[in-house]
């Protein structure tokens, strides 16, 4: 079995980043993984692909346990072909955020417990055992066939271990810190840093929540990135410094005075609101919003930025404080900008529920570092393969319950790619009759459909 040939040109780019006996155990796995309507082991990959026979399956399992490749070059390769096809020119703008993949077994590498949103609620904080991944992705949007749509299609990642990962076996034991430990912030720079340099000519615009937009991240920028995100409510904002004067002794300031904090900003009558709708992905609110340009000195140090206050007047959201390093862009782009990171929680929902990023069951370091990023990456190839041409196999099924459906999803993208690379396959197969027919359709149809 084979995906259709117009995805497998795809693939090839990543030739160059495997040896050919490595590559050729990709494009099955991956055949298997985009195919397979069951849990993505790798041996499910193996038998949906039809490959049970080829290879002995402990070929599969070494290639991510122990084969020479690295995931960084696949980010390598994969960053180009997704800039190249929807970001040509311009700013590229970058979502960043963590999600968890909730596992079990005590013996699995680098496993922890890790908050997890979902089943948390502001009353209680819950965790789960797993596995956590911070990811990086390119925002797309405005595409011809999903005008509306916003993707955050996923370009580079990083494996997260807690504390408690790292010191496995001293249960019940107060240690010092690791110094080897990173957080998940400094693993964030560690993902600009390597797709900044990359493409140095290129602006990079990253939108990232309250926990990637302390001074962990924010100092560490490169000269091409800027960042959006949240500030802390209790945040100490001051002005810019003052120019010197003549005559001035020592060193010059570095800020200016104290600026009010945002309660009372909030209630200043003389800074008056602005009123902002916003009908879009991710925000549709009608919001008052106060603008300063200010210093948020112990996060960003000398940087000049736009600070937003927004106050929601029909959702009753609390009110928040925004941060652009950017201070060419007003308050309507920034918040536009902000609110499409919210396609990378759909991304995470997509990856887990049609590409079962929590599926892999693998237990040593190397294949847990590797094996989950394939959803990820599969799930960038399947939109590029949409936007070069694939859109146009998406067809929606008739549905008298829901016959206002005009965009296509993740789902009808994969379900497009599956149909055409069996109809290929199977080609010669396809009987005349019309009754016949009409089972065959369906049958493709079933065998198609994402789950």
């Amino acid at each position: 079995m084979q995906l259709t040939d117009s995805f497998v040109v795809l693939l090839d780019a990543f030739r160059t980043a495997f040896t050919t006996p490595s590559f050729q155990t990709f494009t099955t796995l991956l055949t298997g993984w985009c195919l397979s309507h069951r849990m993505r082991f790798v041996t499910e990959c193996i038998q949906t692909a039809g490959a049970t026979h080829h290879r002995h399956f402990r070929c599969y399992h070494r290639f991510f346990s122990r084969a020479a490749w690295s995931l960084d070059q696949l980010s390598h390769i994969l960053a180009p072909l997704i800039i190249s096809t929807f970001a040509a020119s311009g700013t590229i703008h970058l979502a960043l955020d963590d999600t968890l993949c909730r596992k079990r077994g005590l013996s699995l590498f680098g496993a922890g417990m890790h908050y997890d949103p979902l089943r948390s609620s502001k009353a209680r904080k819950a965790t789960s055992w797993g596995h956590d991944w911070v990811v990086l992705c390119i925002i797309v949007q405005g595409l011809p066939w999903c005008p509306s749509k916003v993707w955050s299609l996923p370009v580079a990642f990083r494996f997260y271990r807690n504390q408690q990962g790292n010191r496995k076996g001293n249960k019940g034991k107060k240690l010092p810190p690791d110094p080897a430990h990173r957080t998940r912030p400094e693993l964030a720079v560690e993902l600009l840093t390597m797709i900044a340099g990359w493409l140095p000519e290129r602006t990079f615009c990253v939108t990232a929540d309250s926990l990637y937009g302390g001074k962990s991240v924010a100092k560490h920028l490169s000269a091409n990135m800027h960042l959006i995100s949240k500030a802390n409510a209790q945040a100490a904002l001051f002005a810019p410094a003052p120019p010197r004067v003549p005559g001035q002794k020592g060193r010059s300031r570095k800020k200016g005075d104290r600026l009010s904090t945002m309660q009372v900003w909030a209630a200043d009558e003389q800074a008056p609101w602005e009123e902002l709708s916003f009908d879009q992905f991710g925000l549709h609110a009608q919001l008052s919003v106060k603008v300063r340009q200010c210093l948020y000195y112990y996060v960003t140090g000398t940087r000049l930025l736009t600070v937003i206050l927004t106050r929601d007047m029909v959702g009753g959201r609390p009110d928040t404080l925004f941060y652009c390093t950017d201070v060419s862009l007003c308050a309507r782009e920034v918040l536009s900008r902000y609110a499409c990171r919210w396609s990378i929680e759909v991304t995470f929902r997509d990856s887990k529920q049609t590409l079962g990023l929590e599926d892999p069951a693998n237990r040593k370091e190397k294949a847990v570092k590797r094996t989950a990023p394939m959803s990820l990456l599969l799930y960038s190839l399947l939109v590029v393969w949409a936007e070069k041409g694939g859109h146009g196999l998406i067809r929606f099924p008739y549905r008298p319950w829901y016959r206002q459906k005009q965009e296509a999803s993740f789902a009808d993208v994969l379900t497009a790619l599956r149909r055409k690379s069996w109809e290929e396959f199977l080609g010669g197969a396809a009987p005349d009759h019309p009754v016949t027919q009409s089972r065959w359709d369906q049958m493709l149809d079933f065998v198609s459909r994402t789950g």
